[in-house]
């Protein structure tokens, strides 16, 4: 049993988020008290973010995100307030009614940093957070981080907003939401892992209309997966088939435990020019690659770790060296994939420099073909009236089934 009452942040399963997702909109009619100040204002440099307040907040908790990099605050006891350009490492500020109470104010960064550390003024009036780099090797561990916590002087707290109701409700005991991932699909066929991009409390870039990129990942991935089962000539998994958050770790992970013959991670790119257009496909870069090499053949336990052979008695510079081969072939067999995806697209507009190369975690397994497909543009109406349709959905899923039916078949004809 559980008195549910404003201020409750307990980690809850999906299923009490669901019994409780019912109750929230009756507690909003029946007592939904105003907050008090706003935001009103923001300095930027290249080492700090200083947010100010025209009234005393509750408190503030920062997060990380990547795909793009960004830093997320939620502040509580506070409304949306003064718009703010960026600078130094911020590109743009963006703010939101998140939750009843709660503001998000999102900085969209141009390079990848994080918060070290944070601390409000003795007035409560202003929040400055610290801001450090994070390395390449440290993203996953940054984003899977716990939130970090901030409080105003309790002199200038504010206290939460009371409502006269609470609600008792029944709520059966936890489940592990360790969730196995279900692949589809006839036996013995390849298997094609599609990773849904964002989710959970990372809804991704958000368009004009209010779209949000992890809706759209999640119903492209669903119609690639449609499309290819229906062709009948591969396996599919999907790293996620409802509305959750996955470490970017978590997402490559999966397509190594289940020894994918190719994955595909769907995104949705976002600019601040309206008329960017055009889809793109990002492939591992050589310099990710190499580091990616490097930081295996490091690791203590290098079993299993290039399509089952054991590298365990090897030296890390011979590991080093065979990671390294196996992941140039890889990289090659992904840049191939990514010139059928674009072939095979007849009807989806492409930007003209259409494959790029980066970084991204979820492009460095070393053994498995992988690109990452930018179906189009969320802060483009024209993109996102495609992207949302069905029949730019099917056209994008059958697309990518015929580049995948002719990639297998290379693959088969080449043994």
């Amino acid at each position: 049993q559980f008195t549910m009452q404003r201020g409750w942040t307990a980690r809850t399963s999906a299923r009490h988020r669901a019994v409780v997702s019912v109750l929230l909109p009756l507690l909003a009619v029946i007592g939904s008290p105003a907050e008090g100040g706003q935001v009103s204002g923001f300095d930027v440099t290249q080492d700090q973010i200083i947010v100010r307040f025209d009234d005393d907040v509750e408190k503030a908790t920062s997060f990380v995100l990547t795909g793009p990099d960004r830093i997320a605050l939620d502040v509580d006891g506070v409304d949306v307030g003064a718009n703010a350009s960026g600078g130094g490492p911020v590109e743009r500020i963006r703010q939101a009614k998140f939750a009843h109470g709660t503001t998000r104010i999102v900085f969209d960064m141009t390079q990848r940093r994080g918060v070290s550390s944070g601390r409000f003024s003795a007035d409560g009036r202003a929040l400055t957070l610290e801001l450090a780099p994070i390395a390449t090797d440290a993203v996953g561990d940054a984003v899977a981080a716990p939130r970090k916590l901030y409080l105003p002087p309790v002199a200038h707290r504010a206290a939460p907003p009371r409502s006269r109701y609470s609600v008792t409700v029944n709520i059966p005991p936890a489940r592990s939401s360790g969730a196995r991932v279900r692949i589809q699909g006839p036996a013995g066929r390849p298997l094609v892992v599609i990773d849904a991009g964002h989710g959970g409390h990372d809804p991704g870039a958000i368009g004009a209309d209010g779209t949000r990129e992890k809706d759209v990942t999640l119903a492209l991935a669903r119609a690639i997966r449609d499309e290819l089962l229906a062709g009948g000539r591969v396996r599919v998994a999907l790293t996620r088939d409802e509305d959750k958050f996955l470490v970017l770790g978590e997402r490559t992970k999966v397509a190594r435990n289940l020894n994918a013959d190719l994955f595909i991670s769907v995104h949705a790119d976002s600019a601040p020019d309206t008329q960017a257009t055009g889809a793109s496909i990002y492939t591992l870069s050589e310099v990710a690659s190499g580091r990616a090499a490097a930081s295996l053949a490091a690791r203590e336990n290098r079993s299993d770790i290039i399509n089952g052979v054991n590298l365990g008695g090897q030296t890390s510079d011979v590991a080093s060296i065979l990671i390294d081969l196996a992941q140039r072939e890889t990289m090659n067999a992904s840049a191939r994939f990514a010139d059928l995806v674009k072939r095979e697209a007849r009807n989806i507009p492409f930007k003209r420099d259409y494959h790029q190369m980066a970084g991204f975690e979820v492009l460095k397994a070393p053994d498995t073909p992988a690109i990452l497909l930018e179906a189009g543009y969320i802060s483009s109406a024209t993109d996102v009236e495609r992207l949302k349709s069905s029949a730019g959905q099917r056209e994008l899923a059958q697309s990518l089934r015929r580049a995948i039916d002719v990639h297998f078949a290379r693959r088969i004809a080449s043994r």
